[in-house]
């Protein structure tokens, strides 16, 4: 499979504009600070699968630089900082694995929790938050990377349909002389 870097690019634009436009109208209030999927995190998870951990690793940066920037002003990097290592992170451990969604969902869990693990980090270590970390990992961590798995089970198939196009299949005759030589 190869990647579709202009297409994926759109796609995590879109999907950024509907975290940030619709998902907090359909997160019900109790849970609002609790859930914070993150779509263009998905997408680079995505990208990390199919494209390699460089590619990954570019594409997490500039995603989480545009959400510090754009979202979450308290500092500029934590989530470029965490999205780029995730993705890059994602892609070292895919490595020469064939592309699945089970392996798509794991990373994502795994991904997820790492990615959220190092902004609370990042946020402790400046004094943006004071909570505890076993507190944080139960009241937002766990429940966003639950629900980020589940949506990544629901994006793997148009992911793969929409973002990337097949290899070209080798010629089979290719470099042999014909019989009517």
């Amino acid at each position: 499979m190869k990647l579709r870097v202009h297409r994926t690019i759109l796609a995590a634009l879109f999907l950024l504009l509907i975290e940030t436009a619709v998902l907090p109208w359909l997160v019900p209030a109790a849970m609002g600070g609790r859930i914070v999927p993150h779509f263009p995190f998905l997408v680079t998870l995505f990208v990390a699968v199919t494209a390699g951990r460089h590619t990954a690793f570019f594409f997490g940066l500039g995603f989480g630089l545009f959400q510090d920037v754009v979202f979450y002003g308290h500092l500029i990097g934590a989530y470029a900082f965490g999205m780029a290592l995730a993705g890059y992170l994602a892609g070292l451990l895919v490595g020469r694995l064939r592309p699945s969604a089970g392996l798509y969902i794991v990373l994502t869990a795994f991904g997820g929790f790492m990615l959220d693990t190092i902004v609370y980090a990042i946020y402790r270590l400046f004094q943006v938050t004071t909570v505890s970390y076993l507190f944080a990992i139960g009241w937002q961590i766990l429940p966003t990377t639950a629900v980020q798995a589940a949506l990544a089970a629901l994006f793997y198939f148009p992911f793969r349909r929409l973002l990337t196009r097949p290899a070209p299949a080798a010629s089979q005759g290719s470099g042999e002389r014909s019989s009517a030589d």
